[in-house]
Order: structure tokens, then C-alpha cells, then sequence
């Protein structure tokens, strides 16, 4: 059994609350490739963007919490998608920054990020690249008291609204992350494209984007730990998310087929209905246990509790996609009219198991830990 303690209620309340007074954009922002002005407003003042930040920049307390991250993100993607990714992508474009940055770039650009001023980017992928990040051909190279970042990134969320990118490239024989600042020459945007659950996403262009030295995060050729340290935080959170969706899918299921009747009953009681529906309370509170637990460890010590983490990203993220696929389905013709709540859920599910590290390539990553746990 797994209760969240008062202050995570506390914070889930407040996520609640901010996702239903936006509520009624959640449609209109969904189609957008850009930032959504009052969604953004309404999650500024409620103050929620200081958990992506340490408390000595702004934040709620000295280290990031992946069960508070994860509590919120639950509560946001109930509503809307946007929320959600315009909150998560503040800690996961800006941890390694929080982690080890020099104390200026610190200073300049945590504070904004915790009031959501400055809004935050991960650029990892490439035109050709996406989950063996070994084979980025992004290069950055130290040129005096400055640093030369050369190369082309894709398919990065917030690209065009952010205004820095954390860029992984290659250094010599090895690999380093660099703040980029979105207006430094050399920087260009291309926006697009379009996904099935739109999202602010883009290519990003640096045509010999030059910073200086200050803004390489950590020392020369460490950026995969500090990327496998971000997603070991924050992976979790996509659970969090996960299981946000899933349970307004839920919620949309009850409502439908308590309320609409055929053959002289309700839905609720016709067929296979009322099993399904019981299956899928049983795979949601399943996911949610497993993904509050993994976040729970995970704040304990990210790194350790990696493999539960990716076990709630693939348990929680599958889950909504039964859930969102049942509510379409037990909508009948309901449920294929765009624009609804169901519709708008069945598509932000879809991606859930792509991004953040494919099931699959998780799933096979943890065959391997079994394996070695057992002694093979």
C-alpha cells in the first residue's frame, strides 16, 4: 500500500485546481506550436514550475523531488497535454544545469526557469538519431574562452519557444552538454513537424553557435551521466503523466455508460462492458501504486531506482493506452468525433509510449538487468 503524504496531496490539489481553471483552452492549446498564453500565466502564479528548480536558484527545496514532479504531471495531463509538457520539460531541460553548471550560468538562468520566465529545452535527438544517442554527429568544440557548437538536432520539444536548449554533443573522443541560448547566432528553428497529439516541437539549427566556455555543463566528455541522471529523475514523471490520462480516460468511460442506454439498459450493464470497465480501474490503480512507489525511490536516489522507474514508464503508459482505446470504443460513434475529451485523450496516449525511451527498447533493457540480477 502507498499513500502520498500531506504535502504531495498538497501539491496534487494545486495541480487540480490549476488544470481545471484552464480547463476549457485545453482544446485550442493542444493545436498549438507554440506556448499557450494563459495556460502559461496560470501556471506561473500558481507556483508549481519551482519544483523543477533547487531552492538555492528559486526552487522548493534542495533537490528535486521526482514524487512531487510526478504527483503534478498526474494532475496536469488529466486536463491537457500542453500543461503538462510546458511543466515537465522545465526540470528536464534544466537539471543538468541544476546539477552542474557554472555558479553564473546558474544564476542567470535558474531563477527564470523557477518563475517560468525563461522556458527550457533538451536537445538530444538528431535527423538520424534517436535512441543510440552514441551516434550523435552534433560536435562541439572549445575555440579560446569560448565554445563552437556545430550540427543539427530534431524532433526537440519546445523548439522555437524556448529560450535555451541543453545540447548534447561530441567533444574530441567524447560527449558534453552546452547551454545554448535560443538567441545566440547560429541558432534557427524550424517548426514542425506536426505530430498526431500536437506538441511545440521543432528542428533546431546550430550553424557554428558560439557561447562561451562558462556554458559547457560539467567538465568535458560527462554528458551521458548527467543525461542518464535527468532521465533517471524525471523518466518516472512520464508515469505520473501516464497515469493522469488514463484515469480521465476511466472517468470518461464511467460517465458514458452510466448515462447512455441501449436494448432498455444502461451501457454499464450490457455485455463485456462492466468487465472491461472493472479491468481498467484494476490496470490504472495498478500503475499508479507502481509509478508513486518508483517515484518515491527515485527521490531517494534516482539512479538506483532506474529500472522501477522505466518499469512504471512502460506499465503506466501501456495502461493508457487500453484505457483511452476503451473509451473510444465504449463511446461507439461518440468516440470518433474530433474534438471531444475522448478523442483529444486517445491521441495524447499514443506518443506516451514512444517518447522518454521507447517500451520496447526499456523493456529489453530490463530483460538484460533480470538477467544479470539472476546470475546469467
Amino acid at each position: 500500500m502507498f499513500e502520498l503524504d500531506e504535502h504531495h496531496r498538497g501539491l496534487a490539489e494545486t495541480a487540480r485546481a490549476v488544470a481545471a481553471s484552464v480547463a476549457g483552452h485545453a482544446d485550442e492549446a493542444d493545436d498549438m506550436l507554440t506556448v499557450h498564453p494563459v495556460m502559461r500565466e496560470a501556471l506561473r502564479e500558481s507556483g508549481l514550475p519551482e519544483l523543477c528548480v533547487v531552492n538555492a536558484f528559486g526552487g522548493r527545496s534542495d533537490k528535486i523531488d521526482p514524487l512531487a514532479i510526478t504527483v503534478v504531471r498526474e494532475a496536469l495531463m488529466a486536463e491537457s497535454a500542453h500543461l503538462d509538457g510546458l511543466f515537465g520539460m522545465q526540470g528536464i531541460g534544466s537539471y543538468a544545469l541544476s546539477l552542474r553548471g557554472h555558479p553564473s550560468v546558474q544564476e542567470r538562468w535558474l531563477p527564470r526557469v523557477a518563475r517560468l520566465d525563461a522556458i527550457a529545452a533538451l536537445a538530444l535527438t538528431e535527423p538520424e538519431v534517436g535512441s543510440d544517442l552514441k551516434a550523435i554527429t552534433t560536435t562541439v568544440v572549445q575555440d579560446g574562452d569560448g565554445l563552437v557548437v556545430t550540427g543539427e538536432k530534431s524532433f526537440i520539444t519546445n523548439a522555437g519557444a524556448a529560450d535555451f536548449y541543453t545540447v548534447l554533443a561530441r567533444e574530441g573522443e567524447g560527449y558534453s552538454l552546452v547551454l545554448v541560448p535560443a538567441d545566440t547566432p547560429g541558432v534557427s528553428v524550424e517548426i514542425g513537424p506536426r505530430l498526431i497529439a500536437p506538441h511545440i516541437m521543432g528542428a533546431v539549427s546550430f550553424a557554428g553557435a558560439r557561447v562561451p566556455a562558462t556554458h559547457r555543463i560539467g567538465d568535458p566528455g560527462t554528458a551521458f551521466k548527467l543525461v542518464l541522471t535527468t532521465l533517471a529523475t524525471f523518466r518516472v514523471s512520464v508515469a505520473g503523466a501516464a497515469v493522469g490520462l488514463a484515469q480521465a480516460a476511466l472517468d470518461e468511460v464511467v460517465r458514458h455508460t452510466n448515462t447512455r442506454s441501449q436494448f432498455g439498459a444502461r451501457l454499464a450493464e450490457l455485455g463485456p462492458i462492466p468487465h472491461f470497465v472493472g479491468t481498467t480501474w484494476v490496470e490504472v490503480e495498478s500503475a499508479r501504486l507502481l509509478t508513486y512507489q518508483a517515484a518515491a525511490r527515485a527521490a531517494a536516489d534516482p539512479l538506483a531506482a532506474l529500472d522501477r522507474s522505466s518499469m512504471a514508464k512502460v506499465a503506466a503508459t501501456e495502461a493508457a493506452a487500453r484505457a483511452t482505446d476503451r473509451a473510444v470504443q465504449f463511446s461507439g460513434r461518440f468516440g470518433l468525433v474530433t474534438g471531444t475529451k475522448v478523442e483529444r485523450l486517445y491521441r495524447n496516449a499514443r506518443p506516451m509510449r514512444v517518447y522518454e525511451g521507447g517500451n520496447e527498447v526499456l523493456t529489453g533493457q530490463l530483460a538484460k538487468r533480470l538477467a544479470k540480477l539472476s546470475g546469467y
